[in-house]
């Protein structure tokens, strides 16, 4: 007999989902990083070439790109996103759900 599998809708944060502590601060980082890896990728940079830029040398551009993110602060990754020519925004608003508790998130334009 088949095990019935109970199937849950995310919230949007595979970290918080998953229980973790400072959930919302490593989804920042994963989406930054993520960012970082595109703009990488649409270059056509080497790692290499990526870590020359960026000023770190190429082991950290290859844990950046594969999401092994403990070492990198967010402060860190805007800086990083400056240095490729994006720029950061960072607005405070109010919580338009008084049901839900207020979130951080990146949007991307």
């Amino acid at each position: 007999m088949a095990e019935e599998i109970e199937v849950k809708t995310g919230s949007g944060n595979v970290f918080a989902d998953l229980g973790l502590p400072n959930s919302d601060e490593w989804l920042i980082k994963a989406e930054l990083a993520h960012q970082i890896s595109e703009i990488i990728s649409a270059r056509k940079l080497t790692q290499v070439e990526a870590a020359e830029i960026l000023g770190i040398d190429q082991p950290k551009i290859s844990a950046l790109v594969r999401g092994k993110l403990s070492g990198f602060s967010i402060e860190r990754l805007f800086r990083f996103l400056n240095i490729l020519g994006r720029s950061i925004e960072i607005r405070v608003l109010p919580n338009s759900q008084t049901e839900m508790q207020a979130q951080t998130r990146v949007v991307l334009v």
